[in-house]
């Protein structure tokens, strides 16, 4: 029995109509780039007629759907920059969170805003240059790890220093994982989706479960190092198969798994 079509379909399909009408990112400010494509897309869903909420700075999702139990994460990167990965400081990618399906919107502006138009204050405005709406899943499919930052105390040479393990989480991006999604908008979901009559699909996408799992790490404060503690993961090379889609007004590339799939491990890094 094929699921019922998530809402993001009509998100989706929202932020390819903005596109094509040539709606504009609206910087904040000169300073503050983080707000610039999170409010681009909010007023996607605002022309969805969707309702929503909002979170505040560092809250997970950017924005839950009242009517459907689904999430969205916005990552705004500049063009050319950046783009391979991207630094998480609040959760680690997941595609269920507090009993909602979360999609992650990664899009792609200029970098280089000199010939933009002034909106005063230093405020530009900027055209999206692609974008990547995916089910959190395609980037980690473990729905069961919690992020806490934790403390210890008693560092230092009289022992009342705290250190605080505030984790950053570094992912790969759709840009990186995929080939063909480059200049066009596309939508990744989960094989099951059931895909709406206006749309095709564009490609099978399959990730692997890796060999290993890293189940914790010790920092050594003396010589700087970092190490990690592996185990085998129990599911290793199970696969998770997404299907790439786009509306059928859209362009037809196929879009493929990138040849080799990124992975990061800190230069400092070591197993255990």
């Amino acid at each position: 029995m094929r699921m019922t079509p998530p809402f993001c379909f009509d998100i989706f399909a929202q932020c390819v109509r903005a596109v094509r009408a040539g709606e504009l990112i609206e910087s904040v400010s000169a300073k503050d780039k983080e707000f610039h494509f999170q409010n681009w897309f909010r007023s996607r869903l605002e022309d969805s007629g969707a309702h929503f909420d909002m979170s505040g700075r560092n809250a997970y999702p950017d924005f839950t759907l009242v009517e459907h139990t689904e999430g969205y994460e916005i990552k705004g990167l500049a063009w050319p920059g950046r783009e391979r990965d991207y630094d998480s400081n609040s959760q680690v990618p997941t595609g269920f969170h507090n009993g909602r399906q979360i999609y992650y919107v990664f899009g792609r502006y200029p970098a280089d805003l000199s010939d933009r138009p002034d909106l005063g204050g230093g405020r530009r405005s900027y055209p999206v240059v692609d974008l990547v709406m995916c089910h959190g899943d395609f980037l980690n499919a473990d729905h069961s790890y919690v992020h806490k930052n934790r403390n210890l105390k008693g560092f230092g040479t009289y022992g009342d220093i705290m250190i605080r393990d505030r984790k950053m989480y570094v992912a790969p991006t759709p840009f990186a994982l995929t080939e063909g999604t480059t200049g066009l908008m596309t939508l990744i979901v989960p094989e099951e989706a059931a895909l709406p009559s206006r749309f095709r699909k564009v490609g099978l996408l399959t990730r692997v479960e890796a060999p290993e799992l890293v189940v914790g790490y010790a920092f050594d404060l003396r010589s700087n190092t970092l190490r990690t503690k592996r185990v085998p993961n129990p599911r290793a090379g199970a696969e998770h198969r997404f299907v790439a889609c786009r509306l059928k007004t859209q362009a037809r590339r196929t879009v493929t798994m990138a040849e080799t799939a990124p992975g990061r491990v800190g230069p400092e890094g070591e197993d255990e």
